[in-house]
């Protein structure tokens, strides 16, 4: 997420035609970086908004998550980012055996299934908002996170069951 605010639409040439404007995007030094986690056996989720997108802060959330599952294993599907297999991070977890990696297949994309939670993330903190700074976009995490967390539930891959429909009470009239 880059913190960031849009200018007015143009408006209209006096002949009628629109008027372009240049795009006033750009990549700043005020990026924003979050990662998520979610432990699909009660629905609960973890964030963590970073600078950065580096073997330190990928390693500072994963401190983070076996910080908060003190019992058992954890397993990390992530993809092949440089700082999720990176040599530092690879010799941190060599030290913290009880987290183990599992990458999505390279070409395989179809197989993240932790794309379906960001997706829920995304529209909860993210969607239609403007962000002054990095510390707006962490509140909005932090806010969304502890939303989701009210109302979670185990996490279900897939598309739900259709409901039930109740039977139809039939009269049947003898003449």
């Amino acid at each position: 997420m880059i913190p960031r605010t849009f200018p007015p639409a143009p408006g209209w040439s006096p002949d009628g035609h629109r008027i372009k404007s240049e795009l006033d995007y750009s990549r700043g030094p005020e990026k924003t970086w979050v990662y998520g986690g979610l432990r699909v056996r009660d629905g609960q989720e973890l964030t963590m908004a970073a600078p950065s997108r580096n073997s330190v802060f990928y390693q500072q959330f994963l401190q983070l998550l076996e910080d908060t599952n003190p019992t058992g294993d954890i397993y990390v599907v992530t993809d092949n980012l440089s700082s999720h297999n990176s040599l530092s991070t690879r010799t941190w977890l060599e030290d913290h055996p009880r987290i183990r990696h599992v990458f999505v297949p390279v070409g395989a994309c179809w197989l993240n299934l932790q794309e379906g939670w960001w997706r829920i993330f995304r529209k909860a903190a993210l969607a239609g908002r403007s962000f002054s700074g990095p510390d707006e976009i962490a509140r909005a995490t932090r806010i969304a996170t502890a939303q989701l967390n009210t109302r979670a539930r185990p996490w279900v891959w897939g598309r739900p069951a259709p409901p039930i429909r109740q039977a139809r009470r039939r009269y049947v009239y003898l003449l």
